[in-house]
């Protein structure tokens, strides 16, 4: 699998991401994890996920700037509708899933942390959606996935202010929902995956789409409409200009 693999644990597996420049997304990336949701998703024989990293200080820096930089309209289109259905897949994966955020979850990276049933943030890690800075609105789906997610209270400063957040704060927007030390951190995610994955499968899975079923159909049934208003932002100049002056930097550091 390109840029993540599975781990087969007992009745737990781990969907790691491992990929260079820091598990930045990219297409390969996205149908990786929407391939990989599928699979777990029809094993009867894994009881819950964890969804960790193999960087041990880094989860996942949002999106592969480097590769995405060079795509026209169209291109960027496909990468976008890509990435909506890997959301959905995750969202709706009908196993307990914990997500072990052991570094930086930035732009992508916390919407893929976002998917997940319960967040476990390394202390120090920062976790936030940082879209508005670079100059593009948060995706449809996204905004969905984080209204579902967080407290009303919180949306402003995580979508609108594009802050991050570590311990105390992200704990308290709701962005995490607990905060564990580095170390023992991915056997800490482990154990609270072992809580989920104790209950009745069936009861569970159901529960478990009935409280997401009514995002996930507002996701499906609006993301095309909506997607040229993300690609209006990700293309107007201002936005392409800090793209390529971050990218410039990256390649500068490589």
């Amino acid at each position: 699998m390109a840029g993540a693999r599975i781990e087969r644990d007992g009745h737990l597996a781990v969907l790691r991401l491992d990929k260079a420049r820091g598990n930045a997304i990219d297409e390969p990336l996205v149908d990786t994890l929407t391939s990989a949701a599928a699979e777990l998703a029809q094993d009867d024989a894994v009881r819950g996920v964890l969804l960790a990293s193999a960087h041990p200080k880094l989860f996942c820096p949002g999106l592969d700037l480097v590769t995405l930089a060079e795509y026209d309209r169209e291109a960027m289109a496909r990468f976008m509708t890509s990435f909506s259905v890997a959301v959905w897949a995750l969202y709706g994966l009908p196993k307990p899933v914990v997500a072990a955020v052991s570094g930086a979850a930035v732009a992508g990276g916390c919407i893929l942390a976002l998917t997940a049933d319960h967040r476990v943030l390394r202390r120090g890690a920062p976790i936030g959606l940082n879209e508005v800075k670079v100059g593009v609105p948060l995706p449809w789906s996204v905004s969905l996935l984080l209204r579902a997610s967080v407290p009303p209270q919180a949306l402003s400063r995580i979508a609108l202010l594009g802050r991050n957040f570590s311990d105390d704060e992200a704990l308290a927007v709701g962005l995490a929902d607990e905060i564990a030390e580095a170390e023992g951190f991915e056997a800490r995610c482990r154990s609270r995956l072992e809580e989920f994955a104790d209950k009745d499968p069936r009861a569970l899975a159901t529960t478990k789409a009935w409280l997401r079923e009514s995002t996930l159909a507002e996701m499906m049934a609006r993301e095309r409409e909506r997607l040229d208003g993300f690609l209006d932002g990700w293309f107007r100049a201002s936005t392409q200009e800090r793209i390529h002056a971050t990218v410039a930097s990256l390649k500068a550091k490589s």
